[in-house]
């Protein structure tokens, strides 16, 4: 069974093998179909239309079904390795171990964001930036730059002692869970990670950054938390709903897994608090 850790628990062997496995998919070509499917995705998800991805009830099931399915093509590399996940409410430096030369590199230099260190620098040659908004080909990033401060312990527990899963318009505007943690009201768990991180994290390209794996690890757990605090609390929608996924429709690109095939991580893969 797979197991999840957080990434400041990883050995260096661990972290060795996390990296060599995703460098071979990037070097494959693998990796930037990630990239491609969850742009075109991130463009498409509009409030007012037809939305899967972001901004709806299916945001938690879609992107669990996204790790698994990366988590998958990296373990056809490396049958050992694992997603780990980044706790940001511990996590929250820019000096912190995750950030470091041996594992995802550190932020990126004040003229151009370009990330200079690290196995995904450009100067490796090894990470070219192929699925972009702009014509910059290296991997940028600005940390703590767009937004000062990651979330907090004590913003995570307003979000999870919320009952609601979701309720209509089932969009950004929503109220619930889903939403807050998502990050388009309230406190903004989510989306400002990804605005703290900055560079490629903040647009739809933000698979080409490493840490949005990492991050939505994280996301993910903590939707497992509040699972576990509000058992009677299910999805919503349950059915009818236009533009948007209901309990037991399936969700595009995949068309072959419904939200109520993924309530459950556990076939799957544990945490290592779990």
């Amino acid at each position: 069974m797979t197991v999840r850790k957080n990434q400041a628990t990883l050995t260096a062997d661990e972290k060795r093998r996390f990296v060599a496995a995703v460098l071979e998919l990037k070097r494959s070509g693998r990796y930037d179909a990630f990239v491609t499917t969850h742009n075109a995705f991130i463009m498409g998800d509009t409030d007012n239309g037809e939305r899967t991805g972001h901004r709806s009830p299916s945001f938690l099931p879609w992107h669990r079904r996204f790790l698994l399915e990366f988590e998958r093509a990296l373990q056809s590399v490396d049958a050992s390795v694992a997603l780990p996940y980044w706790d940001w409410t511990a996590d929250r430096s820019p000096r912190s171990s995750l950030w470091a030369p041996d594992f995802l590199g550190g932020t990126g230099r004040s003229l151009d964001g370009r990330v200079t260190d690290g196995p995904f620098a450009a100067a490796t040659g090894n990470w070219p930036v192929s699925v972009r908004v702009d014509g910059r080909t290296y991997l940028r990033r600005a940390l703590g730059a767009g937004v000062r401060e990651l979330p907090t312990g004590s913003e995570v527990e307003s979000v999870l002692a919320m009952a609601t899963y979701d309720s209509a318009p089932w969009n950004s505007a929503s109220d619930g869970f889903r939403n807050h943690l998502e990050g388009w009201r309230g406190v903004n768990l989510h989306n400002r990670v990804h605005v703290w991180v900055g560079g490629q994290m903040a647009t739809g390209v933000s698979p080409n950054d490493p840490v949005f794996w990492l991050h939505h690890a994280f996301v993910d757990k903590l939707w497992a938390r509040w699972q576990r605090r509000h058992p009677g609390v299910g999805y919503a929608p349950a059915a009818g709903t236009p533009q948007v996924v209901d309990l037991h429709e399936t969700m595009k690109p995949w068309n072959d897994t419904t939200p109520a095939d993924l309530l459950d991580h556990t076939p799957h893969y544990t945490f290592d608090t779990d």
